[in-house]
């Protein structure tokens, strides 16, 4: 990474000389930095000129991988469960697991050649001629996704992105808005793509990837006439047979629109500009060209239309770094059979996870701990407390020891972990970086093409987003209603941003616009910050978030939800407040494995029916024990009276929230 000298703070003031604005912080920018970074390298302008630098720089070396699904297994077992009436039946259940081949490479010559044909092909079919807007993606993470994602490069075609877990009142947002006339998607999205394209005229052609059944390719052209339907290694035959030659795109042109998953409503498109891109791209490379070699390994698993996973890959396809394309179901052998998960079967040297991925990683490792008996437990937990003490020699000892067995679990290979997207607990950031490898934490928007700030592992304190980025300078803003102001003992605000990776503003929305953007290009984020002595940055709330309770104090939602969803119990929560009550309330998603343990060691809950997860989840007392434990939790981390919880809703039925940027 770009080297800190003399112990340096992480940034620096703009301006110092002159007096503070009122109300605000003076803007900083990163240490390594005195004007801001707009691109990686000189010459490269446009997103297709990384792809044709990647080919004529790293050539024949490996550049992307994915595995075969072989085949799937299916096996039965019997669960038992209690009806309402009390009962104990056994109910048999199918399990699906994957077989999964070894990573098949192509090079980075053979990935832009791909890119290039299948941009020529989409040209054959009109994609690009008058009256186009934009082309949309609604696949999942993948070598396709970003074939694609080239191709339109190659052609100067904006595109728009739409999570695959979309349902369809999302999706039919981001093709009718646009108008938008060609999409790329999988197999097993095309029956959500079937339940809305009578209601999006503009689509004229659907190509896909994957081995749909013609029962559903039918259902899907039977919707209207003059539908084109084709697979994209059509498309890539098409184009190897009727070459074109790339499109050239302007700088300022948008290159995306990346739809947010419109958790408060339906989604916003944000615009990113060619220069945006390339400015976040050069902010990735000045911080860590240094830290990159030849060997290192990357393994892709978070949604491609998340901009954090898009402008990692982006990154890494500049510098040469090779990609392997896992799945979240397949990353551990719990979903597997007869072949490894992807994170042993690639051993990656870098991975980046969203905070929910490494609270699941914590409590997978705890379970196994748990399993181990109290002796192995009691160990682990003592070797945990050892490293952490920062007494030299300590480290290397209790990896020997204990650690590089857990090391072991994701190939041997780590050396560094990322966290982005939202609030990491301080706990979990602790246990993954003792048990593990070192885990630093970013901090960036959609807006912001995912930078902001980025934890140098010389800064490394847990709870720290990092410093800025060199793409971008922050400033903080007063918040006096919930007292933070520029003028506290450490600064504190809402952050606003302002540089070249700074999104153009938001497809029309110029109401949006006019909220969020300021007329000398600021950017209004809506969390709020906090300058560290070191001249880090600290994210403690979110002003959308705060919540006032019976008495008047503020509480910060996504702050507790960090904290209490950290808990080895909790698989996934959502906090509740309002000015009704005197503290917050909590649904909790049990951890099925966890919290049956948990019961089994409880007086007066171990003989119920334990295995049942739903008759767990109603039982009174067990409810009790949790809420007590959560609240315990929470005073270990520092919670006031007014932010322990008043009750508790244990639940068994799992939800999924894509990763969203922090901007929703």
């Amino acid at each position: 990474m770009a080297p800190r000298k003399h112990q340096q703070a992480a940034s620096w003031e703009v301006g110092p000389a002159s007096p503070a604005p009122a109300g605000e912080t003076r803007a900083r920018r990163s240490y390594c930095v005195t004007e801001l970074v707009t691109g990686p390298a000189p010459g490269i302008e446009t997103v297709h000129d990384i792809a044709r630098y990647a080919a004529r720089t790293h050539g024949g070396k490996r550049a992307y991988a994915s595995r075969p699904v072989l085949r799937m297994v299916d096996e039965e077992k019997d669960v038992v469960k209690t009806t309402p009436a009390g009962d104990r039946i056994t109910e048999k259940k199918k399990w699906t697991y994957y077989v999964l081949g070894a990573f098949q490479w192509i090079s980075y010559d053979q990935f832009l050649q791909k890119a290039v044909s299948v941009g020529s092909g989409l040209r054959e079919l009109g994609v690009g001629d008058e009256g186009e807007t934009m082309f949309n993606i609604y696949a999942s993470t993948a070598v396709n996704w970003q074939v694609i994602a080239h191709a339109c490069a190659f052609s100067a075609v904006t595109i728009c992105t739409a999570y695959d877990s979309l349902g369809p009142s999302g999706l039919s947002h981001s093709l009718q808005e646009p108008s938008v006339r060609s999409m790329f998607t999988n197999a097993d999205l095309l029956p959500t793509l079937t339940k809305v394209i009578g209601d999006c005229p503009s689509v004229r052609l659907v190509v896909y990837d994957g081995a749909p059944s013609e029962t559903v390719l039918s259902a899907l052209r039977a919707k209207r006439d003059g539908l084109r339907v084709i697979h994209i290694d059509e498309v890539e035959q098409l184009g190897a047979a009727n070459p074109k030659q790339a499109v050239p795109a302007n700088p300022d042109d948008v290159y995306c629109v990346m739809y947010t998953s419109g958790s408060t409503g339906a989604p916003k498109g944000v615009m990113l500009t060619h220069k945006n891109i390339l400015a976040a791209v050069g902010a990735i490379w000045h911080l860590l060209y240094e830290y990159l070699t030849p060997q290192d390994t990357y393994l892709a698993f978070l949604p491609l239309a998340h901009i954090l996973e898009f402008v990692i890959e982006t990154s890494w396809m500049f510098a040469g770094l090779p990609i392997g394309y896992g799945k979240i179901k397949t990353l551990t052998e719990a979903s597997v059979r007869d072949s490894q998960g992807d994170i042993l079967e690639f051993k990656p040297s870098i991975l980046v996870g969203v905070p929910a991925v490494w609270e699941s990683i914590r409590k997978g490792i705890l379970a196994k701990v748990d399993k181990a008996g109290s002796v192995k437990k009691a160990i682990f937990n003592r070797a945990l407390k050892l490293k952490g003490s920062n007494i030299p020699g300590m480290a290397a000892l209790t990896d020997a020891i204990v650690f590089n067995a857990v090391k072991a679990q994701t190939g041997g290979r780590l050396k560094i972990c990322f966290s982005g997207g939202g609030s990491l607990s301080p706990s979990t950031q602790s246990f993954i970086t003792n048990s593990l490898n070192i885990l630093i934490q970013g901090y960036g928007l959609t807006e912001s093409v995912a930078m902001a700030a980025i934890l140098h592992p010389h800064f490394y304190k847990v709870g720290v987003a990092g410093c800025p980025v060199p793409s971008t300078e922050i400033k903080l803003v007063d918040v006096p209603d919930a007292g933070y102001r520029a003028t506290n003992r450490l600064p504190q605000g809402e952050i606003w941003l302002r540089g070249p990776s700074i999104a153009k503003g938001y497809y029309k929305r110029p109401d949006l616009d006019a909220e969020a953007f300021t007329a000398d290009g600021w950017f209004k984020t809506g969390d709020v910050g906090q300058w560290n002595p070191d001249g880090t940055l600290s994210i403690i709330d979110r002003v959308k978030n705060l919540v006032k309770l019976l008495h008047g104090e503020y509480i910060a939602i996504e702050r507790l939800e960090s904290i209490y969803k950290s808990f080895p119990l909790v698989a996934n929560g959502c906090v509740l407040a309002n000015a009704q009550h005197n503290a917050p309330a909590m649904i909790v998603v049990v951890h099925p494995a966890n919290i049956i343990s948990f019961a089994r060691s409880q007086a007066g809950i171990a003989d119920a029916n334990v295995d049942d997860l739903e008759h767990l989840c109603r039982n009174d007392k067990l409810n009790r024990h949790v809420l007590s434990e959560l609240n315990e939790h929470g005073r270990k981390h520092g919670l006031g009276k007014q932010e322990l919880l008043e009750a508790v809703i244990l639940t068994a039925d799992e939800w999924y929230v894509p990763p969203l940027p922090s901007c929703e």
